[in-house]
């Protein structure tokens, strides 16, 4: 009875992490593209608020020592616009089992430069969202959390893909 509900545990994870991880990555996105110049706020002068605020991401990026300064600039503008893309994909459901890839690798490197940084002890921001945040080990465990509940979402994905849908009708067999 339980597997031919239409809510299991599988598709409960995959609805829980779609909703979760897509709206964490769509904030995240947005929060540094518009939050940390708040003070810059009229219109006139928002595109000086958005350049200002991705050089502020970019010297977040800059602080993890791991880039050049053209891989820095690349990475601090394209990975906000692209943190939007990827959670208002997953927010859709369209294609999820190529957007929860993506997503899963996104937040595996994430863990991976938090916990490279807290190994090394680095005094820096994380950088996740526009609010300063030392890397700490909560953050590490935050970061972990999160790539696990992709990686879940991700492989259920792709188990859910193979089996048809419990209310579509089954097969006819001819004789």
């Amino acid at each position: 009875m339980l597997e031919s509900s239409p809510f299991h545990f599988r598709r409960a994870t995959i609805w829980i992490g779609r909703l979760l991880l897509g709206g964490i990555f769509v904030y995240a996105g947005i929060s540094k593209i518009f939050f940390p110049n708040t003070h810059l706020w009229p219109m006139f002068v928002l595109r000086f608020s958005i350049s200002t605020n991705l050089a502020t991401f970019a010297e977040q990026v800059e602080s993890y020592k791991l880039l050049s300064p053209a891989g820095v600039d690349f990475v601090a503008h394209t990975l906000p616009f692209a943190e939007i893309l990827l959670g208002l994909l997953l927010l859709i459901g369209w294609g999820l089992r190529i957007w929860a890839s993506l997503v899963t690798l996104l937040m595996l490197g994430f863990l991976t430069l938090v916990t490279r940084a807290y190994l090394l002890h680095m005094n820096i921001n994380c950088g996740c969202f526009a609010t300063p945040e030392p890397i700490s080990l909560r953050k590490i465990f935050e970061d972990g959390a999160m790539a696990a509940l992709a990686l879940l979402m991700t492989i259920f994905a792709f188990v859910e893909a193979r089996e048809p849908h419990p209310w579509s009708a089954p097969e006819q067999i001819s004789p």
